[in-house]
């Protein structure tokens, strides 16, 4: 088996995709075509326990000893037999002769639900002793090295034959990427995150044609991205780093590409219209970047997208506008983040044509005209920010949506801004709408003060009775503030006489 890593913002599908925090998490996939000499599949030391003939190679498990004292676990060299030992971490498969192999090493407590070995940072190194293990299929180091910062050896490049999962996350490691990765030409995911990697992206990578998830976030590296070309490619990660240079068209030939991160780099020009063909991609980050307008006419071929991340782009020359179909048929876009980008013109109707829309964020632009009254239709709506732009008229949204977004619904800073006096604003205490810096508009203010003076109106209620209910209901009756005096003694003097003639009719019947 092999083990994919993915590394997704807040909700990827709500996901998975909020574009306010990460999610990692695993994904399971088969190793199918890979050549081997080994049978069945990945066992450890519980699936070992009954097979009486079964033993470890040798040689191998000396290599494993090794390693875990490389690691600090010195306690694993009084395991008789390393496959047999039923310690989390290390998986074996037999050959025909019933000799089991070393096919997996998991290091660093990922979760609490993981029982891999963790390592004593202070001295830990990774061991030459990992290229004696011929069948190696998976290396997974996480947070092993962080106190003893050391480059990422060059011998993993003779594991070429066989590995296919290579996970080195957070262990500190300085230096470049070594030109010996790209050895590794059966690696099916690659994740050096958040290291101190430094140096360009080696164009050797483009050697391992079967890759299928490649994360290099969170380092130091610079130079433009290489003309990468994986036709295989499910996840590519490269934000955090001081990447310069235009994004590679070549990237559109990534056919099967999910997710696309490119966030928190120095990349300049426009997003490629050659990104039309990724017709699987799920999450695209460029944010914090420096890229120019105008949007590209290809983002509504991205049919699949659920999260479109482009904020802090100041998207120049000259001012860029939301185009009016941009987003038309992206219909599954559940996050849409735009802020910050220099933005100019009205806000599209047609972004309230997106049905599964949750999160809207087009705030600290230049927007003008009124807020879209197709808004109102978006059931999924959540969090919206409009703050900070150049709006005006009518906001358009039920009470309903109001109390769903609550203080997820950001309208101040724009001047022109206002609510109706039936909309959803007006059902709620002055001090709860006061939080979103907004006013009555005027003609709704002006109707209310009876066209001169006056407040917002008084509410009067009185009681009425009907033939077909036994209980007093309740009215409101809006009235100006001069006439409502009259209207309480009006009330008034009906109960006095209704009262006077129940007394007439009683003593009557005396």
């Amino acid at each position: 088996m092999m083990i994919l890593y993915l590394c997704l913002p807040l909700q990827l599908l709500t996901l998975m995709f909020s574009p306010h925090f990460s999610l990692s998490f695993t994904a399971i996939m088969s190793d199918s075509g890979v050549p081997s000499s080994l049978v069945n599949g990945p066992q450890n030391g519980f699936s070992m326990k009954h097979d009486v003939g079964a033993r470890t190679d040798s040689h191998e498990q000396e290599a494993v000893y090794d390693i875990m004292r490389a690691t600090g676990n010195d306690w694993a060299t009084d395991i008789p037999d390393v496959c047999r030992g039923r310690w989390h971490g290390i998986e074996c498969m037999p050959d025909k002769d019933n000799v089991y192999h070393v096919v997996s090493l998991s290091f660093g407590a990922l979760s609490d639900d993981t029982a891999f070995p963790t390592c004593d940072p202070t001295r830990s190194y990774l061991s030459r002793s990992v290229t004696k293990l011929p069948h190696l299929k998976t290396l997974f180091f996480y947070r092993c090295f962080s106190y003893n910062p050391q480059p990422i050896p060059t011998f993993l490049g003779t594991l070429g034959r066989t590995l296919q999962t290579l996970v080195l996350r957070e262990n500190g490691h300085v230096g470049p990427i070594p030109d010996e990765v790209g050895n590794l030409t059966r690696l099916r995911v690659l994740d050096l995150h958040n290291n101190h990697l430094n140096g360009s992206i080696p164009l050797s990578l483009n050697r391992i044609t079967g890759l299928r998830s490649l994360d290099l976030s969170g380092n130091k590296l610079t130079g433009p991205i290489p003309g990468l070309t994986f036709p295989s490619l499910n996840i590519l990660d490269l934000g955090q780093n001081l990447l310069t240079g235009p994004i590679p068209s070549t990237l559109g030939a990534c056919l099967p590409l999910i997710k696309l991160d490119l966030s928190r780099n120095h990349l300049n020009g426009m997003i490629p219209e050659k990104i039309n063909g990724l017709k699987s991609l799920m999450l695209m980050d460029l944010s914090y970047n420096n890229l120019s307008g105008p949007l590209p006419k290809s983002l509504k071929s991205l049919s699949s997208l659920q999260a479109l991340i482009l904020k802090g782009n100041p998207m120049g020359p000259g001012p860029t506008t939301i185009p009016n179909n941009g987003f038309t048929g992206m219909t599954e876009l559940m996050t849409l983040v735009l802020s910050n980008m220099n933005l100019h013109g009205p806000i599209p109707e047609s972004l309230g044509q997106l049905p599964n829309l949750r999160v809207v964020h087009l705030d600290g632009n230049s927007l003008n005209g009124s807020v879209p009254k197709s808004f109102k239709d978006l059931k999924n709506l959540s969090e919206l920010r409009l703050n900070d732009n150049k709006l005006s008229g009518s906001v358009p949204f039920s009470r309903e949506m109001v109390w769903r977004m609550k203080k997820k619904l950001r309208l101040h800073n724009n001047s022109g801004l206002c609510y109706a006096d039936k909309s959803g604003f007006r059902d709620s205490e002055d001090s709860t709408f006061n939080q979103y810096g907004i006013k009555l508009c005027d003609e709704d203010r002006s109707n209310n003060n009876g066209g001169s003076e006056g407040s917002l109106g008084t509410i009067v209620q009185h009681l009425s009775v009907t033939r077909q209910k036994s209980e007093p209901t309740t009215t409101n009756v809006v009235s100006s503030s001069s006439d409502a005096p009259v209207l309480v003694v009006a009330v008034t003097v009906t109960r006095l006489l209704s009262l006077t003639s129940l007394l007439l009719f009683t003593l009557i019947l005396l």
